[in-house]
């Protein structure tokens, strides 16, 4: 019975009315779940709120914000603060708003799932117009409330042509390949790989499936002990780089899935006495702006996030004014050549 319930509501926003039926209550008591939760006992409180969860409800006082008017402010939720390439990119995504007389409301999850659906629901129930994501990895309950609220939303640093979901990005499988291509060239065999954590991230999943079909391409698997998965911070680069390079016979090209990481690889190379590029070549993804700057500095992946975040931002805010405008932009990433990289030693 509750299951035909929720279905039932599943295609129009769901109201105080719908969660009563839903966790066999009254409408009294969902109204003090949701103003008062400490009058109603924690297993009733569990169910509405368990029922909240199920139709996506959001509070009608919101919903009737967003129904009456536009609060001129649009949400974002990104992976994580510590990382200055979504700095960057969210600093271009703001001045583009604020030139067409927006605002923004910023979260970070954490890479959860759970947490960004938490914040997700939370912007909405502050009444932002539309929303701007990063990947496509969400919650299919992300994308049912976004469109059962008609909210604008554009999904950043990831591009998939054929995708229903509006995105301006880039290709992350196919711009991975180009490390690889560039190190087999310089007469690389034997590599390993530093990557981040794949759970709830495409992006890190698209650029692995990238450098092995590169090195697939010429004959080369990457074992499992010469990739290395761990969170994005220099000192995990540098544990994954020890590891790599205590292998037998160690690899003479390490690749990174970004920036941070190769750094963390390029300070335990340092450290350990082994010459970069002279020993081991290291290359990044991203393009920081550390990247030209550390020694010896780091051959890596451009990746245009001010142009990414300005395009976004212009893609939501010609939604919401009814503008016809593309779905789906791209935007070129390139290979950048620096010091880090060159021809494997001679054995």
């Amino acid at each position: 019975m509750i299951k035909s319930i929720i279905v039932k509501f599943m295609h129009k926003p769901a109201t105080q009315s719908d969660v009563a039926k839903v966790a066999q209550v009254s409408t009294a008591t969902v109204s003090r779940v949701l103003n008062q939760p400490d009058s109603v006992s924690p297993t009733v409180r569990l169910r509405v709120e368990q029922a909240m969860g199920e139709l996506n409800y959001v509070a009608d006082a919101a919903a009737r914000a967003l129904a009456s008017k536009r609060s001129q402010c649009i949400g974002a939720v990104i992976p994580t603060i510590a990382h200055s390439i979504f700095a960057e990119g969210l600093e271009a995504f703001e001045a583009a708003l604020n030139q067409a007389n927006y605002g923004l409301m910023l979260t970070n999850s954490g890479y959860d799932e759970d947490q960004e659906w938490a914040q997700i629901r939370t912007l909405i129930e502050r009444g932002v117009d539309a929303i701007m994501l990063v990947g496509y990895n969400h919650k299919p309950q992300v994308y049912e409330l976004l469109q059962q609220r008609n909210i604008p939303y554009v999904l950043t640093w990831a591009f998939r042509q054929h995708s229903h979901h509006p995105c301006v990005g880039f290709d992350n499988f196919i711009s991975a390949q180009h490390i690889p291509e560039h190190l087999l060239k310089l007469g690389h065999r034997r590599f390993g790989l530093i990557t981040g954590l794949p759970q709830h991230n495409d992006r890190v999943v698209d650029r692995l499936q990238g450098v092995q079909l590169a090195l697939a391409s010429h004959g080369i698997e990457l074992a499992d002990n010469a990739i290395v998965q761990c969170s994005y911070d220099m000192s995990a680069g540098r544990q994954a780089c020890h590891q790599l390079m205590s292998l037998e016979p160690p690899p003479t090209a390490i690749m990174c899935s970004n920036d941070v990481l190769a750094i963390g690889a390029l300070l335990e190379c340092q450290a350990k006495g082994i010459a970069v590029p002279q020993t081991v070549s290291i290359a990044g993804f991203d393009d920081l702006a550390i990247s030209q700057n550390v020694t010896p500095s780091l051959t890596t992946m451009h990746v245009p996030v001010k142009l990414m975040g300005k395009k976004a931002a212009q893609y939501l805010v010609a939604s919401l004014a009814g503008e016809q405008t593309p779905q789906h932009t791209l935007v070129d990433v390139s290979l950048v050549e620096r010091n880090s990289c060159a021809a494997p030693p001679l054995r």
